[in-house]
């Protein structure tokens, strides 16, 4: 889903005031594309930036396990926040900004309960951030994102490289060292080449998803290093202008089902918590791709966040009548909200169980809640 909240990026545009909403339309005029019908996607040119988009996030999500059983879960997401569209001249200062770049990097420890997050940001003046275009199968591979050690790129095999630490004063905290092997080809969300964020004409993103990833690799935790297998979700979206005025945030779902079935699935609210637009996608384990249009996402519970006041829902119940799929989403441990300027998200591993027809069904996989997190400072004015 348009996951901007994942930080400066739509994230701006979750929360946003009307005067915001006006400022990215207005980039439009300014040299900036907005998402339109009829984009062909190219693979891997599109793992690349698009540079003449103001916003753009690569976003992985993974629930592992050692070999000990215990289970972990992690987010790693990289933004590209344009300052100028287009390509940095030839012949420009390398102190030249055309993009913002940053990221974020949580890990869950589900058998441990405990959960860690961080931020990372730089000017990439030196070439230590930045963004490419892998040359893919067959060629040489490369960086598709970067901030420092934080590293997301795809291998000369077709394979992906992703690695994060989040360190504190006593050394390294928490770390992921994966490759990641795509079971499926990429999808893409929405029709005509774009994923709509509304009713409403012109207000989109282009969005497409590696949904069933194979990873292997490890994990770090106190300095200790445990081997992991397990299964990665993997998006990329660009836009310039994908919100309107008055929505207040979403709920994002990527989930594996124990059928076989790929499904991403957000609902995007008002500022009085009502749904005023709803999408998904399924994939289900013969490749047959649904978009889903009879898709209810249901709120369960309160969970208070002790960090930020916020009242978020503490599970979801999601209804699928077309495929006659019921899910109870149930976070791993309750407290994975990121508290990150100006605004906090809840972005944490679940577990799902319900039925598809008439047989059991379990799900893996990641939930998104936004503008839940109590007060937002630099946002509509707070």
């Amino acid at each position: 889903m348009s996951r901007s909240i994942r930080a400066l990026c739509l994230l701006t545009l979750a929360l946003l005031a009307p005067h915001l909403i006006r400022a990215e339309e207005s980039a439009i005029s300014e040299g900036w594309k907005s998402a339109q019908p009829g984009w062909s996607y190219e693979f891997p040119r599109d793992h690349g930036p698009h540079r003449f988009f103001k916003t753009e996030w690569w976003y992985a999500t993974g629930n592992l396990a050692d070999e000990q059983g215990h289970e972990y879960g992690f987010q790693l997401t990289f933004f590209r926040q344009g300052i100028r569209p287009g390509e940095k001249p030839a012949n420009a200062s390398r102190f030249r900004v055309m993009d913002l770049p940053f990221a974020h990097f949580a890990f869950t420890d589900v058998s441990g309960k405990t959960f860690r997050y961080y931020q990372c940001s730089s000017r990439g003046a030196f070439g230590e951030a930045g963004f490419g275009t892998p040359a893919g199968s067959g060629g040489s591979g490369g960086r598709m994102a970067w901030l420092e050690g934080w590293l997301m790129e795809q291998l000369p095999d077709g394979s992906f490289h992703l690695k994060s630490q989040g360190k504190t004063e006593t050394g390294v905290e928490r770390s992921i060292d994966l490759v990641l092997v795509p079971d499926r080809p990429p999808l893409v969300h929405g029709h005509d080449g774009i994923s709509p964020k509304s009713s409403v004409p012109g207000h989109a993103s282009h969005y497409y998803s590696l949904t069933r990833v194979r990873a292997s690799g490890s994990v770090t935790i106190d300095g200790k290093v445990h081997k992991v297998g397990g299964l990665v979700w993997f998006d990329h979206e660009w836009a310039t202008n994908s919100l309107e005025a008055g929505e207040a945030g979403w709920d994002w779902s990527g989930l594996h089902l124990s059928n076989g079935d790929d499904l991403m699935l957000f609902r995007i609210r008002n500022a009085e918590g009502k749904t005023v637009f709803l999408s998904g996608t399924l994939r289900d384990a013969q490749g047959v791709v649904t978009n889903l249009h009879d898709l209810e996402m249901t709120p369960q519970g309160t969970w208070k966040s002790p960090h930020t006041g916020g009242l978020y829902p503490s599970g979801m119940e999601v209804s699928i009548p077309s495929r006659n799929l019921t899910l109870t989403l149930t976070p791993k441990i309750r407290d994975q909200e990121l508290v990150l300027a100006p605004f906090a998200y809840w972005e944490g591993a679940v577990r799902g169980e319900g039925k598809s027809g008439n047989h059991p069904v379990t799900a893996e996989g990641y939930l998104e809640l936004t503008g839940y997190g109590g007060k937002v400072i630099g946002v509509n004015g707070k």
